[in-house]
């Protein structure tokens, strides 16, 4: 699999730099592919890769991990990796500019560890009609490690005027493909996957961030995000 470039926001007192070293991360496993077990502040790897559907599962029957070897994604997939900081609130974000979602099966799973081997459902992203830009995504811990990553739906609150959305199936804020700047439109359809953690860490202090998270207005970072990524770009133009 390729990988992707990326970026990640935390919106906090400061900017986390992306597998930046912490004084307070005390996890030194870096690939989504290992094992970890955690503690708040620790940084913590996951991938989300991106291929269709039935890539995911192995003899069309058991979803597995993109980390277990009887699955072998094919060339015609990517993969982005993250570390956000364990039970911040985190925006992480994906370009599309040159990244075509529906060109590799328009499905993403996110997934991390061998052992316990954790994965999302896979998630529709686009097609050559709909791409869905905003998610959810929920790290579910007990006593540190990993037991489940879910993404988590709105109901299409999201979805706000203007012809190019579309409420995919009750749960999914969709734009239209053509309307996309990499598809020759002009709309931005970089992807934005809102983050947060709940359970418990090795030591039994409980994550609050997913319940930040639902007192917040759905995708409301992503928001943000783009609302000060265009007030930069507009700064910035003044000078050049």
């Amino acid at each position: 699999m390729a990988v992707l470039k990326i970026s990640i926001i935390a919106l906090t007192v400061s900017m986390l730099g992306w597998f930046a070293e912490s004084s307070s991360d005390t996890n030194g496993v870096y690939s989504p592919c290992s094992d970890a077990k955690i503690q708040r502040s620790d940084g913590f790897s996951f991938g989300i890769a991106f291929a269709a559907r039935t890539a995911f599962f192995y003899n069309n029957s058991a979803q597995l991990s993109p980390c277990d070897r009887r699955l072998s994604l094919s060339s015609n997939s990517q993969l982005a990796l993250f570390r956000p900081k364990v039970d911040e609130i985190s925006l992480l974000t994906i370009n599309t500019t040159s990244f075509f979602p529906d060109s590799y099966g328009g499905y993403m799973v996110a997934f991390a560890g061998r052992k316990y081997a954790a994965r999302s459902p896979p998630a529709f992203v686009a097609n050559s009609t709909y791409t869905v830009t905003s998610f959810t995504l929920v790290l579910e811990f007990k006593k540190g490690r990993l037991q489940n990553l879910y993404w988590k739906r709105d109901g299409c609150a999201s979805c706000s005027g203007g012809s190019s959305f579309v409420c995919l199936n009750n749960q999914d804020c969709a734009i239209r493909t053509s309307s996309c700047k990499n598809r020759g439109g002009s709309v931005d359809c970089s992807l934005g996957i809102q983050l947060a953690f709940s359970g418990t860490d090795k030591h039994d202090s409980v994550f609050n961030s997913w319940y930040e998270v639902k007192s917040l207005r759905q995708y409301s970072l992503y928001g943000l995000y783009s609302n000060l990524r265009d007030s930069l770009t507009s700064q910035y133009s003044k000078f050049f």
